[in-house]
């Protein structure tokens, strides 16, 4: 079997992996970092979002062999070193940007993506960047206001 290496949260991991073996099987198998959602398997839904080399990516929709040698980013790396939650992480407790929880994740990464490209963003840039992440719960306006949140406090 082929074998990978990447950086996920700042640090080094390998293994070998089947060809097929999309990157969020890699984080969630053997990597046990399970807080990256499988939510729809088509692409569909957002809740499988990381960042590769700085880029909001659906591992759902990417090889692990196609992150050999990436740096990836998930939500347990949006943390502070300390342990406590980081600041897109924290407007989103802060303003209710959860329900059941099962978006959330993607959602985060997706809204810290878009706040390292636009640092402030209106609320239309806001709801057209997530529109490739589905809430079931339809929480998007307490979304929206963590994003707003989290832009002010990043400021």
């Amino acid at each position: 079997m082929p074998s990978v290496s990447m950086t996920v949260n700042g640090r080094q991991v390998s293994g070998e992996v089947e060809g097929r073996t999309l990157l969020v099987e890699f984080l969630r198998g053997p990597l046990g970092l399970t807080g990256t959602h499988v939510g729809c398997d088509t692409s569909q839904c957002g809740a499988c979002v990381v960042h590769v080399n700085g880029q909001d990516v659906k591992s759902c929709t990417m090889l692990a062999l196609e992150a050999d040698g990436a740096e990836v980013r998930t939500i347990e790396g949006m943390a502070n070193p300390d342990g406590s939650l980081g600041v897109v992480q924290q407007a989103f407790q802060d303003n209710h940007g959860l329900q059941c929880g099962y978006c959330t994740p993607g959602m985060v990464m997706t809204a810290a993506a878009l706040l390292e490209k636009n640092p402030d963003p209106s609320e239309a840039e806001i709801r057209a960047y997530l529109e490739g992440n589905l809430c079931r719960c339809t929480g998007y306006h307490n979304i929206v206001k963590s994003i707003q949140a989290a832009a002010a406090a990043l400021r």
